[in-house]
Parts: C-alpha cells; sequence; structure tokens
C-alpha cells in the first residue's frame, strides 16, 4: 500500500526512504525453554519473522548470533524463512554477529546472501552430544537406583550405568543422519559458492574473513553499511519486536504467577543457562 501510494504522488513528494525489517535470531537453539529464560525456537520466533516479512520492504534483514543447539528448531526455523521469502517474493539478508554455528548457521543457510563480520565465526557443521556420567558416584554415596524397564532398550544410555558399545554406536548411527540431513541442506542454498575443502563438514569453524573464502558467507561487513550501500544513504532499519501488554511489563505472560512457578522456572533457568554456557563456550565466547 505504501509502495502505491508512493507511484501516485509527484516525484518531488515521493519519499526516497526505503526501511528494512530487522528480525534478532539470538541465543541458542533449544525447544520450549523456561518461563524466565526463553530460548530461540519456532515458537519463540515465528511471529517475529511473519511480521517482517508482511512489511512493505524489498528485503527482510536478520541479525543472527547463535551457537546452535536443537537441530530440529533449527531446521524448523530455517524452513519458516524460506517459505515466506519464496511466497512474499522478497530478499533475504543474514547478517552475521559473533556467532552462527552450527544449528545457528543452518539458519544463516536461508538467506539468499550471508554477510558477516571478519571476525565472527561460522560453519561448525556438525552434529554433537554431551552428557555425563555417574555410576562410580552412586557406588561412592551408597545409592542403589532401580530402574524397571518394558523393553530392551528404553534405557539406553542412562548416566547412572556404564556405557555400552552398543548404544555409542546406536547414538552414532543417528548422529551421522542429523550430519547428512544438514550436510544437504547447506549444499542445497550454498551450492558452487562452497570450495573443495576436506574439512568444510567435519564440525571444524572459522572466523567470518576465512568462512569468506570457503564460500560459507557471501561478503564481509556490518548491516547498517550494507543495507545503506545497497537501498541508499537514507535507508532505515525497523526491529521487529513482540508486543508487550501493560500487564507483561511486570511477569512473562502478562498474568500472575505462583511462587512455585517462580521457582520451577528458576531451576529451568539455571539448566538452561548451563546448557547454553557450555554452547557459547565450544567457540571461546
Amino acid at each position: 500500500m505504501k509502495r502505491l501510494i508512493n507511484r501516485m504522488l509527484p516525484k518531488s513528494w515521493r519519499s526516497s526512504v526505503v526501511t528494512i525489517p530487522v528480525v534478532r535470531l539470538h541465543g541458542a537453539i533449544m525447544a520450549g525453554g523456561g518461563q524466565l529464560r526463553p530460548s530461540l525456537s519456532l515458537a519463540s520466533s515465528a511471529g517475529l519473522i511473519e511480521k517482517a516479512f508482511a512489511f512493505d520492504a524489498p528485503a527482510v534483514a536478520f541479525s543472527v548470533n547463535s551457537p546452535g543447539g536443537s537441530p530440529v528448531q533449527s531446521r524448523l526455523i530455517f524452513k519458516r524463512i524460506r517459505d515466506l521469502a519464496v511466497e512474499k517474493n522478497k530478499k533475504v539478508l543474514m547478517f552475521v554477529e559473533d556467532v552462527a554455528a552450527s544449528g545457528g548457521y543452518m539458519i544463516a543457510a536461508a538467506g539468499d546472501e550471508i554477510i558477516a563480520d571478519p571476525s565472527s565465526i561460522v560453519g561448525s557443521i556438525g552434529v554433537v552430544s554431551a552428557s555425563f556420567g555417574f555410576p562410580e558416584l552412586m557406588k561412592k554415596i551408597g545409592v542403589e537406583r532401580r530402574v524397571h524397564t518394558a523393553g530392551n532398550n528404553k534405557s539406553v544410555l542412562d548416566p547412572f550405568k556404564p556405557e555400552k558399545k552398543e548404544d555409542i554406536e546406536r547414538l552414532k548411527a543417528l548422529q551421522l543422519e542429523v550430519h547428512d540431513t544438514f550436510i544437504d541442506l547447506v549444499k542445497s542454498r550454498r551450492g558452487a559458492k562452497l570450495k573443495d575443502d576436506p574439512d568444510m563438514f567435519t564440525g571444524l569453524f572459522w572466523t567470518g574473513k576465512k568462512g569468506l573464502e570457503l564460500g560459507l558467507v557471501d561478503a564481509l561487513g556490518d548491516m547498517r553499511s550494507v543495507l545503506k550501500a545497497r537501498y541508499g544513504p537514507k535507508t532505515q532499519v525497523k526491529l521487529i519486536s513482540a508486543q508487550r501488554g501493560l500487564l507483561s511489563r511486570f511477569t512473562p505472560f502478562g498474568s500472575k504467577i505462583s511462587a512455585s512457578q517462580i521457582a520451577a522456572s528458576a531451576a529451568e533457568g539455571l539448566i538452561d543457562a548451563a546448557q547454553e554456557r557450555a554452547l557459547w563456550s565450544r567457540f571461546g565466547l
């Protein structure tokens, strides 16, 4: 509508300002997330993504800063962006801040172009699973754990039991399937841009500068400079954010929550924070 009205006006009256909507996709990628510590997932980002694509603009820009996380949520966000890009016929520009690694890079691959800071981290196209084992601890503290299952494999990779070779083999087989899906997605989006490097899909990661040489990114730069160079010096960015009502300023959901809910959310938040910290620390951040 804005473009139509603009074309109907005399040239001297027309606005030359282009406004580009921007969505921030920041944080570790996890399904759900605690009430007091929301995570990056399709549920948390879908509304913002759809709002951005409904904006009257020639392109949609995304600020990506994520060390990865859930491969499922990463692909769901990727697919929602691509589906809307095709439906709305709009260009998608991805701008990497500190990190777009693993699932974060999967999301970045949804862009028609990926622009990174020279010192940002990109890549880590692989799959990782991490956990702890406590079988010796149980013996030391004199605790007997009793697990009863219907199904021989219901206690696979139980952290309180010694690892079994067959369990590890099963896990690695699953990882390979997920890894293949990741590789196919990156190849389908980056195509001939990717250089023939033996380490490309081994899980290694690089700086944005090296990523440009490898074809993982298309250019180096920052969002405002790139957008102004492309759409004119008067180009403005519009950060798309969730609307918050009066009550939501006081509680996460705009309603009262009990002390037990706060305690439960705090506990969830501590676990999520530990998981997120582990993801970021892999990249020295």
